[in-house]
């Protein structure tokens, strides 16, 4: 893949995010790309390939979001973009003088997602690339709710190698709760029961002890300190989180 981009384009600067996603994990893909994507500047092309459906009907995509492009298969990595910035605009690549040619049936990254990145960063007129798509493949579950009990949300990935649990509940959202630091807080996860304080690091507890936290993304994370979550409870994303209101009787969701 980096070898076609700088076939095509030698002066452009190559930036891995991370080759540690999990294969196959579109939700945790979509996470990272929405935690990362706004520490780069304007014009950013970011490319996101995490393609179990390479080579099937499956569309490839370019989309245009808060002043960067994205290019990757219209699988659902891109749904959780697309959730926060609402004037995002998506095309479907079918300009096949772009593509590295031929183009192989099992490795669109190199093929189509790579040099369609490339030519992104000389301009291109978006009317030439492929018909614009009004709706994209999103991913379910749907993303954290929050009602007259509490939040439900979402564990959709894992704070590699340390083992805690990624959530899709918004710091925001959780603190209207009413929590304060220092609170014991009785959650659900997975529909199992779990108690655990709200702190504000990791060493605001004992080493071994359970965390909630908001983490650096901004999103309401569960952890051990200095130890795995993930596997001392046998949690591994997708699952499900249920967090009350502060006060409200628990009777879980």
């Amino acid at each position: 893949m980096k070898g076609v981009i700088l076939s095509i384009n030698p002066k452009v600067r190559l930036i891995d995010l991370t080759h540690e996603i999990p294969s196959q994990d579109i939700a945790g893909a979509a996470f990272t790309l929405l935690a990362a994507y706004r520490s780069f500047p304007a014009g950013t092309v970011h490319v996101a390939v995490v393609d179990p459906g390479v080579g099937s009907a499956r569309r490839p995509i370019l989309a245009m979001a808060g002043e960067q492009y994205f290019v990757g298969p219209d699988n659902g990595i891109f749904s959780y973009l697309f959730d926060r910035e609402p004037d995002a605009r998506a095309f479907h690549l079918t300009e096949q003088s772009y593509f590295h040619q031929p183009v192989s049936a099992t490795f669109h990254g190199r093929d189509i997602f790579s040099p369609a990145a490339a030519h992104l960063v000389y301009g291109w007129d978006f009317n030439l690339v492929g018909p614009e798509v009004s709706q994209l493949v999103r991913l379910t579950p749907k993303a954290s709710v929050t009602s007259e009990k509490g939040i439900e949300g979402n564990i959709i990935g894992l704070d590699d190698p340390y083992g805690s649990l990624i959530t899709d509940i918004p710091g925001d959202e959780f603190k209207k709760l009413g929590y304060t630091l220092g609170d014991k807080i009785r959650i659900e996860i997975n529909r199992k029961p779990a108690t655990l304080p709200y702190v504000k690091t990791f060493m605001d507890v004992p080493v071994g002890d359970l965390l909630l936290y908001v983490d650096s993304r901004g999103r309401v994370g569960i952890a051990v300190n200095e130890g795995n979550y993930s596997k001392k409870f046998d949690v591994t994303p997708p699952g499900t989180i249920f967090i009350p209101r502060k006060g409200a009787p628990f009777k879980g969701k």
